[in-house]
């Protein structure tokens, strides 16, 4: 029997393909058969009844506190958001005393310490409003190159950096964990029974912005 993907003979795209996250999230839903199959537990063995039962219940508890986990995970991204936008906030301050920032970009600085919100989608409004105060100052930088010898402006310019790279490992984090998620709560028959009798849904892991994914296909060099 032949290979059903064969890479060499193919099909393939040679214009390539792009890939994106699709922001939907789909409910856990049993059939008739699930149902059935805990009556028959119950009605002709009633032990595996009783086992079955336990069964949910720690299921249920299970994922419960992976829901939490999430949600620390998510926490933990907006922290880091929170120091970037701090960050970013006194470089701003540093750059404004040696040339006229747009007003803007105090505009965004203050709407990003003050709305912060949590959940799915408000981290990545964070993160897009974080990146837009970066984009300002970088512009204000590269018409004033000299201000890059500073030494508390590169101080602040490292600080940032880190905190990309941390934000970078917490979305990584963030995404094993709703990944996580998304597979157990299809397990049937304990957790997937669980999760449909509670409503739940699959979660949707980082999406980056347009503009981060536009900048992204940049010719830098």
């Amino acid at each position: 029997m032949a290979n059903q993907l064969d890479e060499e003979n193919g099909p393939i795209r040679e214009d390539g393909k792009d890939i994106n996250v699709i922001a939907k999230q789909i409910p856990v839903k049993v059939g008739v058969g699930s149902t059935i199959f805990e009556i028959l537990l119950w009605l002709c063995f009633i032990i595996p009844g009783v086992v079955f039962l336990l069964k949910k219940i720690k299921a249920g508890t299970y994922l419960r506190q992976l829901e939490q986990q999430i949600q620390h995970d998510a926490s933990q991204i907006d922290n880091y958001l929170e120091q970037r936008v701090v960050i970013l906030s006194n470089l701003a301050k540093l750059v404004d005393k040696a040339v006229s920032l747009d007003k803007e970009t105090f505009t965004a600085i203050a709407a990003a310490r003050s709305g912060r919100s949590t959940g799915e989608n408000a981290l990545n409004e964070n993160s897009q409003q974080a990146d837009r105060i970066e984009a300002k100052l970088n512009i204000a930088m590269e018409a004033y190159p000299d201000l890059k010898s500073h030494q508390e402006i590169q101080d602040a310019i490292q600080q940032n950096s880190y905190l990309q790279k941390e934000i970078t490992a917490a979305r990584e984090q963030y995404n094993d964990r709703v990944a996580q998620w998304n597979r157990e709560i299809q397990i049937w028959p304990v957790n997937m029974i669980v999760a449909a009798k509670n409503g739940y849904t699959t979660r949707i892991p980082f999406i980056a912005s347009k503009e981060t994914k536009d900048k992204a296909r940049d010719v830098f060099f």
